[in-house]
């Protein structure tokens, strides 16, 4: 045809093309790209259904700009070592291929040109060119077959070689040939395919795979090597050993397998596992197979996440999450472990899918599929119930109430032997009208003037200590505080006055006469068997070095202070460690996700207990601040022949943050003692703990997320929780009443003398919460009743160790048969940490209305102190007072002796 713009030129013709040269050497046609740096191509792979590659994946310049590099980049930068391009625009990322396989019509229907780069294909219609990055990346799920090499659809037939078995020398001690194996029958019979080489040798792969600590090497198409611990997929040997016929790339003497065959080498005797499916037979406990579901892309189905990277299996996974309250699990993308409930799957949307569509074998047992991309191997418990929890209504489930507006956002709260409480809250870093303490007197809640005593420290409280002393008047003890002279701080308040009657007495401080002997800020502080005062851990003021130590109060002669290495090595996250009097009087230590029990002399470890179990997907969660929990002593009952029962709720991780959702509990002086796992109904951190004069426990505050701190937590915990320790274990908890006030960082929580917990504080600084200076009561069930509590009098306030003491008592509902007494030891409340508390039924008997009480039998089941008594009438207390129980045997009624401090003698 002539050219339109010179008749006298052709310009080709229909479907003919005039063709030019400049004398340059003409550009090839487009390729498929054989992979960028350290990329390789796998094939042609087939795309339809679910996705092959689950992760789409945005590149630079968008889909009008993509070439295979930026795909590949864009996946690697992102973690994935599979790549896919696909409709000339598309870029597909994931870490195991989840559906399809290389298509049997081999590159032909990966025909369209990359949107960014002419010169390569970029898939086709319903077509991936995929990728591997490296070696030792996962290939294919469990059902893909062989790929040739690019650019050879089928190996050369050897000329030269006519046996399978191969003349490598040179192999390491206790490798040897196997054998020729059939592949891609039931998929690839080994799992990790390292890059193709045309240097490829026997003996180079089998260092290859040696060096990635595999055991198992095969060679195939003569280019390709395959590193793994055993044959999977059922896979057999060739009929012929010369089935095995394609000369190795780098040395044609060697045989490097054949189409559909890989010869085998490995060290030491093969395993071959068969076809992976489903487990569904040898499950651990009640686990039950429940079927293949769909994976939620942006929300999880499961919120909590194991990864096994080489052991992840059924048994494993599922064991893991039945021992932390989980009746739902499952496993994804072979190595990703999930533990949940049932009703996940309905938040999230899951669907059933078909079997096969889990396809992924498991990293710890290629004999089974853990799940696929975007899928999950889903798994139920169909046992009895791992927990039962408890959902009271009405008067059963408790109240809460605004008790008093307050004047400070409390650090450390007190119920006093006066019958009144104590506040002490930030001073100097505190409010600028603010004493740092204060007084409440319930018995003015009518009368504004009189309800709230103002109080006064000299120096800063923050995140301090405080215990009520067992001298005879009942002396609160403040020790540490936030930075400077104030972290050396020791401050001493004697309760006077009476509930109606004024108090005058004041906190009295002199660090100068009376202090610690290293300064500390986040400390404990706890009374000893033998009646003096243990300081222990704490931080050098604010968020200062670890102050990893221990010392004693009064200070012995030449003082005394230990250096603890187990608090250096865990510190910060053993800050207000839990103390606790054994009743063999040594003592028990609870910090970060550990535990020991030291002797009361040298504090020499007695013993360390197995670590505290944390989080179902994190065992290095703890359960002091900052990761902030809660502990208590379980009741100890007459004759005290039970061995004593500690329980720690709620906690957090470290980094992701993730507040704890059980308690755990042990019984520290048993021959082997053991942790016994109870999961709770919420996630908590920074909860509180109050014992109940009926012998149950109320756990409260605190959020769902986050650790301790200012601005660090999220989603205010409004329940309450009530804890029954005689019920049977995982059927403890009951979910209560719930409060409108969020009660966060520095929040607090006391048993009061009528019974109710006065609940308090809450410093967040988080821009959403609030300071809280309300003060709230909670109301448990037993005094909803509108029954009339009992009551009794009491001459004899001051007992010794197996006393007998009497006490007249008024029941109004009971009888003296089914009437309890409880002694509940006189708290402080602040971060989490009840210091002091105990809860202790003695044994008594009655005769009419009199009753006669036998005291504790000594310093171990009950450390000399003060304690509220209670009687307890068929669940319902009475108000309480104060008595003083063992004295004051390290006579601190004489100390400090110093003509600005005032003491009571002993």
């Amino acid at each position: 045809m002539a050219c339109s713009g010179n008749s006298t030129e052709a310009c080709g013709g229909p479907n003919r093309l005039t063709v030019f040269q400049n004398g340059a050497t003409a550009p090839q046609g487009p390729v498929q790209d054989p992979g960028p740096a350290g990329w390789s191509l796998l094939g042609c792979y087939t795309d339809t259904g679910t996705r092959t590659l689950p992760v789409g994946m945005s590149t630079p310049g968008g889909s009008g700009s993509l070439t295979v590099a930026l795909c590949t980049t864009a996946c690697k930068n992102s973690g994935y070592t599979l790549a896919g391009v696909e409709y000339a625009g598309e870029c597909y990322c994931g870490n195991a291929i989840a559906n399809g396989g290389p298509a049997a019509d081999g590159f032909t229907g990966c025909n369209m040109l990359c949107n960014g780069n002419s010169s390569e294909y970029c898939g086709g219609p319903n077509r991936l060119d995929m990728y591997q990055l490296g070696a030792g990346a996962a290939s294919t799920a469990g059902t893909s077959a062989p790929t040739p090499p690019p650019g050879n659809p089928t190996a050369p037939a050897s000329t030269t070689v006519t046996t399978g078995k191969s003349s490598a020398t040179g192999l390491p001690t206790g490798w040897s040939y196997q054998g020729c194996y059939v592949d891609g029958a039931n998929g690839r019979i080994i799992a990790n395919q390292e890059p193709d080489s045309q240097t490829n040798t026997i003996e180079a792969c089998v260092s290859t795979c040696v060096g990635l600590g595999y055991s198992v090497a095969g060679v195939e198409y003569g280019v390709q090597c395959f590193c793994g611990n055993n044959i999977v997929n059922g896979g057999v040997l060739a009929p012929e050993d010369t089935d095995c016929n394609d000369p190795c790339a780098g040395n044609s003497k060697e045989i490097c397998g054949g189409g559909n065959r890989m010869s085998i080498y490995s060290n030491g005797p093969v395993q071959v596992l068969q076809p992976p499916a489903p487990q569904k037979t040898g499950l651990p406990g009640s686990w039950t197979y429940s079927g293949c579901i769909t994976e939620n892309t942006t929300t999880r189905v499961f919120k909590y996440q194991i990864i096994n990277a080489n052991n992840n299996t059924a048994t494993n996974c599922l064991t893991q999450c039945s021992n932390f309250g989980f009746g739902a699990g499952g496993m994804e993308y072979g190595e990703e472990c999930y533990c949940g409930d049932s009703r996940d799957l309905i938040a999230a949307g899951s669907t059933v899918q078909p079997d096969a569509s889990c396809n992924v074998a498991c990293s710890g047992n290629a004999s089974y599929f853990c799940g696929g991309g975007n899928l999950i191997s889903y798994y139920t418990w169909t046992g009895a119930n791992l927990q039962t929890w408890n959902y009271p209504t009405g008067n059963g489930a408790g109240q809460y109430e605004l008790l008093v507006g307050g004047v400070c956002i409390p650090l450390v709260t007190t119920s006093s032997v006066n019958g009144k409480y104590t506040f002490v809250e930030k001073f100097g870093t505190g409010e600028a009208n603010s004493t740092g303490a204060y007084e409440l007197d319930l018995a003015e809640i009518n009368n504004p003037t009189a309800l709230w005593r103002a109080m006064h420290v000299k120096t800063d409280v923050f995140c301090s200590a405080s215990i009520t002393m067992p001298d005879k008047v009942g002396r609160q003890i403040n020790v540490g505080g936030w930075s400077g002279d104030s972290t050396f701080g020791v401050r001493l308040y004697w309760p006077d006055g009476s509930p109606g009657e004024p108090s005058v007495n004041d906190w009295q401080e002199n660090y100068e006469e009376v202090s610690l002997q290293t300064g500390r800020w986040y400390p404990s502080a706890m009374v000893m068997a033998n009646g003096s005062i243990l300081v222990m851990g704490g931080e050098n003021g604010s968020n200062g070095p670890p102050v990893p130590s221990l010392e004693i109060l009064p200070k012995p002669a030449g003082g005394f202070m230990l250096y603890c290495d187990y608090l250096d090595r865990t510190d910060p996250n053993n800050l207000y460690p839990f103390l606790a009097v054994l009743p063999s009087g040594n003592i028990f230590v609870g910090y970060y996700n550990e535990a020991r029990i030291l002797e009361p002399v040298n504090f020499a470890t007695v013993s360390q207990l197995p670590n505290i179990p944390g989080s179902v997907n994190d065992f290095l969660a703890g359960r002091n601040y900052p990761l902030e929990g809660t502990a208590v002593l379980m009741p100890q009952y007459a004759p005290y022949t039970d061995p004593i029962t500690i329980m720690i709720c709620g906690g957090s991780t470290i980094g992701a943050a993730t507040a704890i959702d059980n308690c755990v509990s042990t019984q520290p002086e048993v021959a082997n003692p053991v942790w016994t796992l109870e999961r709770m109904p919420s996630q908590r951190v920074m909860p509180c703990i109050t014992a109940l004069p009926d012998g149950t426990y109320l756990i409260l505050n605190g959020a769902t997320h986050g650790v301790a701190g200012f601005g660090l937590a999220t989603g205010p915990n409004l329940n309450a929780i009530l804890y029954n320790p005689a019920a049977p274990v995982n059927q403890r908890m009951s979910v209560m009443a719930n409060t409108t006030v969020a009660r966060l960082y520095h929040s607090e929580a006391i048993l009061m003398t009528d019974g109710r917990v006065m609940v308090s504080g809450s410093d967040p600084q988080d821009g959403v919460n609030p300071e809280e200076y309300r003060v709230e009561v909670f109301i448990p069930p037993y005094r909803m009743t509108g029954l009339t509590p009992p009551s009794y009098t009491i001459t004899n306030e001051n007992w010794s160790y197996g006393q007998s003491v009497q006490i007249q008592v008024t029941l109004n509902q009971g009888t003296t048969s089914t009437m309890k007494i409880s002694l509940m030891g006189a708290v402080s409340s602040t971060h989490g940490n009840s210091m002091g508390q105990r809860a202790i039924f003695p044994a008594f008997t009655c005769a009419g209305n009199t009753c006669t009480i036998t005291a504790p039998p000594n310093s171990g089941v009950c450390p000399p102190g003060w304690f509220q008594l209670f009687v307890v009438d068929n669940g319902n207390p009475s108000n309480a007072q104060y008595v003083r129980i063992g004295g004051d045997p390290a006579s601190l009624g004489n100390w400090p002796n110093f003509p600005d401090f005032n003491i009571p003698g002993v």
